[in-house]
């Protein structure tokens, strides 16, 4: 039974494919006069032998392998297939699309700052995109020890290496710490370098790698918020004022506390010392001249008590001592 059953001809085909996985290989099965190859849309056929390529088949179809397989083979082209024997073949099915990877830091990455000497937490979380495009390299490193290789492998490595490369383009060249989602393409941009050196000599290049956004401790984006509140509004002594008037009518402030009072103490300076500002920014009335409580000339034959031409203080004269006006009519 054993023997007559091995006189059927195998169908080589990814038996279960799987849209996550990179690689899969038919192995350790032998093919015989009659086999066919399936090559589905997305997917190249490699065959190997004691781990060399012998050919790599990329156009989708079904394929007589003793016809149109084995005499495109570079060493076994010269096989002749018998009814009762075969050949034992490794076939690597390869998935050729694009992955794409969503990544995020499990842990907050701790990126030096003059101002923290602990280092500012920063999280943050994007996409990255990779392909297969070296089977040689792919086969010699990877394949030739496993039978399937997943998106999810390519993902750990990658997300082992992205708190170091994260650290590393934010810190390079001065990036502002407190406006990094700016800075976020040239960041992105170092990163994708870096990674694809990582996974080159698994056969792999990173096609893309995006930031989507940097996550700060809620206290610190309370305070870039805030901040770009007082920038929007232009005068951060004035917004002080308005926000503890409001907050001391809103009740937010409540009395009978220490907040309460320093804040209606830091009011009251406040205020204070704006009005001192506006008295001191008055203009002062010269000495020589009659201020807002001096009387004004009046008409008839009465002296005026100051010279209405100078300002000079009369003494009863007729006449200005200081500018020979005439003080009476």
């Amino acid at each position: 039974m054993g023997l007559f059953k091995n006189q059927f001809a195998n169908v080589v085909e990814w038996e279960e494919f799987r849209d996550d996985m990179i690689f899969w290989k038919w192995s350790n099965r032998e093919v015989k006069k009659g086999s066919k190859l399936i090559i589905r849309p997305g997917q190249d056929a490699i065959f190997v032998n004691s781990g060399k390529i012998e050919g790599v088949f990329e156009n989708e179809g079904e394929y007589a392998i003793d016809s149109e397989i084995i005499p495109f083979l570079s060493t076994l082209k010269g096989f002749k297939f018998g009814f009762n024997s075969g050949m034992r073949v490794e076939v690597l099915f390869v998935n050729t699309k694009e992955f794409t990877v969503k990544w995020g830091t499990q842990n907050p990455v701790l990126i030096p700052a003059p101002q923290l000497p602990g280092g500012m937490p920063i999280r943050a979380n994007g996409v990255f995109t990779f392909k297969v495009n070296d089977y040689v390299t792919l086969i010699d490193k990877i394949a030739g020890i496993k039978d399937s290789y997943l998106v999810e492998d390519v993902k750990i490595r990658i997300t082992s290496v992205l708190d170091q490369l994260l650290m590393k383009w934010i810190s390079r060249e001065g990036k502002d710490m407190f406006n990094l989602q700016a800075n976020a393409f040239d960041i992105a941009k170092g990163i994708r370098e870096d990674l694809d050196m990582q996974v080159m000599d698994n056969g792999m290049t990173i096609t893309g790698f995006q930031v989507m956004s940097f996550n700060y401790p809620q206290e610190i984006q309370d305070m870039i918020t805030k901040t770009a509140s007082h920038e929007m509004i232009g005068n951060l002594q004035k917004y002080q004022q308005v926000t503890m008037t409001d907050g001391m009518a809103s009740g937010n402030v409540k009395g009978g506390g220490a907040a309460a009072d320093m804040a209606g103490m830091m009011m009251g300076m406040n205020i204070a010392n704006e009005m001192m500002k506006n008295v001191n920014q008055s203009p002062k009335t010269s000495e020589n001249q009659p201020g807002p409580d001096a009387p004004a000339p009046s008409g008839g034959n009465k002296k005026t008590n100051f010279c209405p031409n100078c300002g000079t203080k009369n003494e009863g004269a007729n006449f200005c001592s200081h500018c020979g006006q005439k003080l009476s009519v």
